[in-house]
């Protein structure tokens, strides 16, 4: 007999048997653009004339120690969905959801066709601006599906989503299993079910690693910054550094690092770097934070000013700069300022992939510090973390990774200079060298235009252009357009004349409230030996007692 025979046979049964031992086993597969995903562990459904249990090959055959969930439909409530996470062997929680299948609605159609030697029905359904159509038997005394949906039909053997990806039941086998003692079924019998939104943050939260590195940290000015065993401060507390010791990062995993600050007294829109020490020449960092920067290399362009600390030499890199933001104008400390119609922002949150830098990072103890320059006495509350999500590969590689200048200066605070270098041609020229060939190489160029009245550069466009080795492989005018987007961030931002607010106004490459995004410069494959990086940007000229400055950073990337 066929097994699409036995199978018809064995189903007819089942709604008239109460043998408690038959069961059966559906494996699915996905087709994505007609075309077959490989799979290391596709969906399987267990199922007999009562309860119907949706999870993987893997999970439902052997142990793991993995964080898993099934989905569970007994039939003695059918308006219920059992949701069961196990995180650990010894840790499981669970959900009932009651409402999920009276949001559905199902249409079913006279279309039919066959599958593995089965009739099915076709019924169509749309959810969240997607057409799902479900080809399932009805008839046969069992519920199983491939996800959630369209387990109250019957047996659900192909779902497919918009016309373009599909779960279709590839294999049916009969088993003796008896469901009600399946172990995670057995782990919440006597536990209380959580409430839906608790149970999907515990669920999502298990699919990557969280790593706290500054928790509601106050980033002001002071003469007394206050330290502990794990947060170091500096430069009159505008500078916060952590020493964590990093897990291992699975290589092609994606790094995200997000940043929450909140004003604590300080008014206006402040420059905020997220750096990592090099730890080729940590013990110079850390004597300059302690002491100043005086101690740190020194550039020079021609114009008699002594730049600390921003270039490449043999025995010295820069800061490693991993995120740039802008503070707006007092955000939640001044949201008592009314403005009919806006509504004011709590928080500013920033977050930004910075995978490149995961060979930086990975199984490594690192300092990271964290600047806002200000000089308020209350200035900033800010929160920083890392997570780590798995991910089959890497879209910017960073196998190699060398840091060539940074002119922002987070060592402001104790006399480091601001990045007032581009007023001469010259303007930022880096001599490095290659030990080996750097294959796909790219600069990871970060930059931003600040200070001037209105014809300063921080308010006027400017080219930017980098050179490798004299010739010019980059040009852009960076500057950002979409500034009035965030004017609900920015409670205490000025308002003018002409109907504008402060925040409101372009800029060179940053907004009160936002990230700035590096650009990511393609050099091709560079030889093993001598090379120069040079920046040349027409910095404008000081005014009425003030001066613009522009605050760059380059890293050197390769596979």
């Amino acid at each position: 007999m066929s097994i699409q025979k036995l199978f018809i046979s064995a189903c007819l049964t089942i709604g008239i048997s109460s043998h408690a031992q038959e069961a059966y086993r559906i494996t699915y597969e996905k087709i994505n653009h007609d075309k077959k995903v490989d799979e290391a562990n596709p969906i399987q459904v267990l199922a007999d004339n009562t309860i119907s249990i949706i999870g993987t090959v893997e999970s439902l055959n052997k142990p793991t120690n993995s964080p898993t969930e099934y989905l569970v439909y007994d039939r003695n409530q059918p308006d219920n969905l059992i949701q069961i996470f196990q995180q650990k062997p010894t840790h499981v929680i669970h959900t009932i959801d009651s409402v999920k299948w009276n949001k559905i609605t199902f249409e079913k159609k006279n279309e039919t066709k066959r599958i593995l030697g089965l009739r099915v029905k076709k019924a169509v359904a749309h959810i969240n601006s997607n057409t799902l159509d479900l080809w399932y038997v009805d008839d046969l005394g069992i519920h199983a599906s491939p996800t959630s949906i369209g387990i109250p039909l019957g047996f659900v053997m192909e779902f497919t989503r918009n016309n373009t990806y599909t779960i279709r039941a590839n294999k049916i086998e009969r088993i003796q299993h008896s469901l009600n003692e399946f172990p995670a079924l057995i782990a919440i019998d006597d536990q209380l079910p959580i409430d839906g939104l608790t149970y999907k943050d515990h669920l999502w939260r298990s699919k990557f690693t969280e790593i706290s590195l500054f928790e509601n940290k106050q980033i002001n000015f002071t003469k007394d910054p206050v330290s502990n065993d794990s947060v170091f401060s500096y430069a009159h507390g505008t500078i916060a550094v952590r020493k964590i010791k990093l897990p291992k990062i699975p290589r092609g995993s994606q790094v995200f690092l997000s940043v929450e600050q909140q004003s604590n007294g300080d008014a206006y829109d402040r420059t905020g770097t997220v750096f990592l020490i090099p730890k080729t020449n940590k013990e110079a960092f850390i004597t300059a934070l302690k002491n100043g920067p005086k101690t740190l290399p020194i550039y020079q362009n021609g114009n008699g000013k002594s730049y600390q600390g921003m270039h490449a030499t043999k025995d010295f890199s820069p800061f490693i700069e991993l995120m740039r933001f802008f503070t707006p104008f007092g955000i939640q400390h001044f949201n008592h300022i009314e403005q009919k119609n806006v509504r004011w922002q709590n928080k500013a949150h920033y977050r930004q992939d910075i995978s490149e830098f995961s060979s930086l990072l990975t199984d490594e103890e690192v300092l990271i510090g964290l600047f806002i320059g200000n000089y308020d006495q209350g200035g900033h509350r800010v929160s920083a973390k890392l997570s780590i999500h798995p991910n089959p590969s890497q879209l910017i590689g960073g196998d190699k990774v060398m840091t060539l200048f940074n002119t922002s200066n987070p060592l402001e605070m104790i006399g480091q200079e601001y990045g007032t270098l581009f007023d001469n041609a010259k303007g930022m020229m880096v001599e490095f060298e290659l030990k080996e060939d750097w294959n796909n190489a790219k600069l990871r160029y970060t930059t931003t235009g600040h200070g001037g009245w209105s014809n300063g550069d921080e308010f006027v466009p400017k080219e930017n252009r980098v050179f490798l080795d004299n010739q010019l492989v980059f040009s852009v005018i960076p500057w950002r357009q979409d500034c009035g987007s965030y004017r609900s961030y920015n409670p205490a931002s000025g308002n003018f004349d002409n109907g504008l607010s402060s925040s409101d106004y372009s800029r060179s490459n940053w907004c009160p409230g936002t990230i700035t995004n590096p650009y990511y410069i393609e050099l091709g494959n560079l030889k093993a030996g001598k090379h120069q990086m040079q920046v040349k940007i027409p910095q404008g000229e000081a005014e009425a007692g003030s001066f613009s400055f522009w605050a760059v950073s380059g890293t050197l990337l390769a596979d």
